[in-house]
């Protein structure tokens, strides 16, 4: 049997803190963690996405253990997501759809290097490109070289999905999601999903 993972949360309020702590420590899949232990994860709990959240994001992912982080944010916009998946967050989610399930799972596909974020907010980064870039072209997938079905595959890993669910919904096998995954990622020399993701939203292909 598999060790849980380790997660620990990050919060300016205390309070908020333990309750989310608790809320992780329901799931049987996590280990909550005090500061001072080393974690695989770690939840930063904020109102808003600026610049002194994205420095606590790269701090973290900077210490010698590489924790993953999952950003739960009051307020997320198409340009929070960008920068905060640039300064190397793994996970985003809004506090007010952070059920426990949601966000264990989060936290789950972070520690093995998959990328959550809410679909909608997705949507928003494709329909209406960041807020200081104009709207992204339906085409601009397309003429990055990533096909249909490259981009579907690729969208419902942004959003969190694995590989078995990702089939199931495109109706594909799981070899084949695990071979366009593949692909997308030699193809753009890109080291694993988190980080295929992370170039689709950079390249604002999603």
């Amino acid at each position: 049997m598999e060790e849980p993972a380790r997660v620990s949360v990050d919060a300016a309020d205390p309070v908020l803190e333990a309750g989310i702590g608790s809320t992780l420590g329901g799931s049987p899949e996590l280990t909550v963690v005090t500061n001072g232990e080393e974690e695989d994860a770690t939840v930063v709990v904020v109102d808003l996405v600026d610049d002194k959240v994205l420095d606590v994001v790269r701090t973290t992912r900077n210490q010698p253990h590489r924790p993953e982080v999952v950003l739960l944010a009051t307020e997320l916009s198409p340009g929070d997501a960008l920068h905060a998946i640039a300064a190397g967050a793994h996970g985003l989610l809004r506090r007010r759809e952070a059920s426990a399930n949601r966000l264990s799972r989060a936290v789950l596909a972070a520690v093995i290097g998959d990328c959550t974020m809410p679909p909608d907010l997705i949507d928003r980064v494709l329909e209406q490109g960041t807020e200081t870039q104009p709207p992204v072209a339906p085409q601009a997938w397309a003429r990055a070289g990533l096909s249909e079905r490259e981009h579907a595959v690729l969208r419902l890993v942004a959003e969190g999905y694995e590989t078995d669910e990702i089939a199931r919904q495109l109706s594909y096998s799981a070899r084949t999601v695990t071979g366009v995954v593949h692909d997308i990622t030699q193809r753009f020399r890109l080291r694993n999903r988190a980080h295929a993701v992370a170039y689709a939203l950079r390249a604002r292909l999603l």
